[in-house]
């Protein structure tokens, strides 16, 4: 099985909703996405991911499932902090030095994580509906590894966002979120793709075969400047 993590294109927050830019780089994602196609097509029920969606899903007569869980309204909740300057904003979106000081294992309680209101108990929750999710589709999650329960071929999409995807990607990779967070980052309407492999023995593990992909946004000749903009008052 095929898994692509889809973040939303440029948003216009205040209004939930993607900017003129960002309907464009739906358009342009879609076009590419069509290629060859998806067999089931999932999405937050936030505004930005959904209008980002609904390019892919009209050219290709397949509805989008609203899955409550990816909204990145609880992930806002729980990462976020007040700054220095007042404002709130994204944790991890410190300096990315300071992410990976202390023990990895008790990630939460490095100082940059001090403000939040529950990133503890907020990752596991991303960690929790992504079992239940994948367990649907046929993969049951053990430790670290999944056991095949259904053996699927099936390319899934999913469009959600930066924060949420971006912890999503640490449990489904089993790479600590602050290691995640200081190392890796997805851009504004690019496609992240994670395979589970049928393996003879009945286990897989998921892997990133495609990062933060934005080709999309080269073939359209669309700006660069607006999918690299991934912090700010909201992702």
């Amino acid at each position: 099985m095929l898994l692509y993590i889809i973040r939303h294109g440029e948003p216009n927050y205040a209004t939930d909703s993607l900017t003129p830019n960002g309907k464009k780089q739906a358009d342009a994602l879609a076009e590419r996405l069509c290629v060859h196609g998806f067999d089931e097509i999932y999405c937050s029920p936030l505004g930005r991911a959904i209008q980002t969606a609904e390019p892919t899903c009209e050219r290709l007569g397949i509805p989008y499932k609203i899955e409550q869980w990816m909204s990145e309204d609880a992930a806002w909740d729980d990462f976020s902090a007040i700054g220095g300057d007042g404002n709130r904003n994204w944790a991890f979106g410190c300096q990315n030095t300071k992410l990976t000081d202390g023990d990895y294992k008790n990630w939460h309680e490095n100082p940059v994580f001090a403000g939040c209101k529950a990133a503890q108990s907020g990752y596991k929750r991303i960690a929790d509906c992504s079992d239940e999710f994948l367990a649907r589709l046929g993969y049951e999650r053990g430790e670290r590894h999944y056991k095949i329960k259904t053996a699927s071929e099936k390319r899934i999409a999913a469009f959600c966002h930066h924060g949420l995807g971006t912890a999503w990607l640490s449990h489904l990779l089993s790479i600590p979120p602050n290691v995640f967070w200081a190392s890796f980052n997805i851009a504004h309407s690019s496609v992240t793709i994670v395979e589970l492999a049928n393996n003879a023995d009945g286990i897989t593990a998921p892997q990133c075969v495609c990062l933060s992909d934005i080709s999309h946004i080269y073939k359209a000749e669309l700006p660069l400047s607006s999918v690299l903009g991934v912090y700010g008052g909201g992702v």
